[in-house]
């Protein structure tokens, strides 16, 4: 039987809800505010959409928000380099979504493959895959140390780790998700998304123009087709390369292409890479290739969305890191894009 944690006597949530404890109308929505690395569209408005309440009795999946489903047109569809052969509900189905590469990974543990469907818990690879690589709205979790994945699983836990956006709801869906695995699980999922190589996804372009985009309701960015480009201004947007693959059938090979803001990727190395008189070279804990060094994750490669609402995050103490709160000090949102980018073209 799953032992379950009484939070309230813990002392480490409270009865009403996970959450940043903003809202619509009490968040300081600067004009700087980077609403595209929390897969967002337009600064936050009084009364728009916010993460749903998520108190200690709701199911993981109460916590995020539920969308329209989407009729099944029963079609058998297809990747590269597979026989493999899946519905739409099929490759989504949140207790056992589709494996489309099972030679890419080890065995998955059942909690990683299947969830348990009695606890409202989906498995681990319905968003993060089975190879671990995640895409731009949710974590890029292969890689990483089994003892640094533990951490954050704990750090979810115990509301050390939220979003600084009210709108991104799968924050809160990650931390109630962490609230319901058992120790052994979490040693489960630690141990086997470590034991993988993250493979760097992200095609990296500087532009003035890009698609316009739509976003799902968890932060995926989709170009819509047939409409002219759009002023790019201080953001980024990134799109799959394959919006069909990765939208309808979660392809766990597919990669990403950034649209950055031009001169930015000088201005992110530098900072990365001597501190720009800001902040710390990122080689000294991330290691000089940036692909980790001992407990410390790699970021080479992330997808730039996630790397920036990281930053962001610490900047506005929604996810504690005193290192890390130190290192971000005195970056601005310009600073921190123009490290996202960067961070997003290493191989």
């Amino acid at each position: 039987m799953r032992q379950r944690v009484d939070l309230t006597i813990l002392g480490l949530i409270s009865l009403t809800s996970f959450s940043t404890g903003l809202n619509a109308q009490s968040m300081q929505h600067t004009p700087d505010w980077p609403d595209w690395a929390y897969g967002l569209l337009s600064p936050l408005a009084p009364g728009d959409r916010v993460a749903p309440p998520c108190p200690p009795t709701a199911r993981p999946i109460e916590c995020g928000y539920v969308g329209q489903p989407v009729p099944d047109d029963g079609i058998k569809r297809t990747l590269p380099d597979t026989s493999a052969a899946f519905t739409r509900n099929e490759a989504y189905f949140g207790y056992g979504p589709a494996d489309w590469y099972p030679n890419d990974h080890p065995l998955m543990p059942d909690i990683v493959a299947r969830g348990d469907e009695s606890e409202g818990l989906q498995a681990c690879a319905l968003c993060h895959y089975p190879n671990g690589q995640g895409k731009m709205e949710n974590g890029h979790v292969s890689g990483l140390s089994a003892t640094y994945i533990l951490q954050q699983l704990e750090a979810f836990e115990n509301g050390t780790r939220r979003s600084a956006d009210p709108r991104k709801a799968n924050t809160n869906v990650m931390a109630m998700i962490a609230t319901r695995l058992t120790d052994d699980e979490k040693q489960q999922v630690a141990e086997y998304y470590s034991s993988m190589d993250y493979r760097p996804m992200v095609r990296v372009i500087e532009t003035v123009e890009v698609p316009q985009v739509r976003s799902t309701n968890n932060g995926l960015m989709l170009p819509v087709p047939d409409m002219p480009p759009t002023p790019l201004g201080q953001r980024i947007i990134e799109v799959p390369e394959d919006p069909e693959k990765t939208e309808m059938m979660r392809d766990p090979r597919g990669g990403f292409i950034a649209y950055v803001p031009v001169g930015s990727l000088a201005k992110g190395e530098r900072l990365v890479n001597t501190g720009d008189s800001k902040t710390i070279q990122c080689g000294i804990c991330h290691g000089l290739d940036h692909m980790g060094l001992g407990i410390v994750p790699g970021i080479a490669g992330r997808t730039a969305s996630y790397t920036m609402r990281q930053l962001w995050d610490i900047k506005q103490g929604t996810r504690q890191s005193p290192l890390m709160t130190a290192v971000v000090a005195n970056l601005s949102a310009e600073d921190m894009l123009n490290i996202s980018a960067y961070i997003a073209s290493l191989p």
